[in-house]
């Protein structure tokens, strides 16, 4: 669905993403990870069209992203940046409407209402909905704004580090909900995680990234191993099996 060969962006002479190839399979969780600095933003940007490659494309449905119109494209593929902030006094329930933009441009119809309810219901913000967002902590704001996402319906979801400002109980909560749209419902999402246990436990496939580029791609199983996150993070990781999962303790 999302293909990005060898797509680079730079500012000046210093390169934020550089040569960077990634193949997203449909209805499957791609969880970017790396540390601060691998360009992981940057190429979720490259693939939304927030920001244009300075060499080399991105496909969606095999067709060049530029060519697409932007409402046909904000009805196949959402994006939530990692910074919020809005001046307008919204209520939760206004902001998820503005989901539903690209279909409706402004007028909600009882459809879009039915869509606003479902995301509200999916991200346990019915008691909220009527409040207005700087009334809200910083985690029930980032539900908030992935409500809006899940309203705009779209084939994809790109997320940019969503579980920011999140206890662990939301955290968990929203990685069972991302699980969720991919398994019954069809999605498919792409996140950017720091923590890299939750891409090992709801990830079907990771993208690692250092300095740049992509150091290595592929299934879970993969890249969740020791060798391969030594070169990532430059740190010894050891990764255990727990159930069904593998976890990995870097803490010692």
């Amino acid at each position: 669905m999302i293909v990005a060969e060898r797509v680079s962006k730079r500012y000046g002479s210093y390169y934020a993403v550089k040569d960077a190839s990634v193949a997203i399979e449909k209805e499957r969780i791609t969880a970017l990870i790396g540390p601060n600095g691998a360009g992981k933003s940057t190429l979720l940007s490259l693939m939304s069209r927030l920001l244009t490659a300075d060499e080399g494309q991105v496909y969606i449905e095999g067709q060049p992203i530029q060519r697409w119109k932007p409402d046909d494209l904000a009805k196949r593929l959402s994006i939530l940046k990692q910074s919020n902030h809005l001046t307008l006094r919204l209520t939760v329930r206004d902001l998820v409407g503005f989901g539903r933009f690209p279909h409706s441009w402004g007028r909600l119809t009882p459809e879009d209402e039915e869509h606003v309810d479902r995301a509200i219901r999916y991200m346990d913000l019915t008691a909220l909905q009527h409040k207005f967002l700087d009334e809200l902590s910083g985690g029930e704001r980032q539900r908030a704004f992935l409500a809006m996402v899940l309203a705009q319906d779209t084939d994809a979801i790109l997320l940019d580090e969503p579980l920011n400002n999140l206890d662990m109980k939301h955290a968990v909560e929203i990685m069972k909900m991302l699980r969720r749209l991919v398994d019954d419902m069809g999605k498919t999402v792409v996140l950017v995680l720091h923590d890299v246990n939750f891409a090992a436990c709801y990830a079907d496939d990771i993208v690692a990234m250092k300095q740049g580029t992509v150091l290595r791609a592929g299934p879970v199983e993969e890249i969740i191993d020791p060798d391969v996150l030594r070169d990532v993070y430059d740190m010894d990781i050891r990764v255990e099996q727990f159930q069904c999962h593998r976890v990995c303790l870097y803490f010692q």
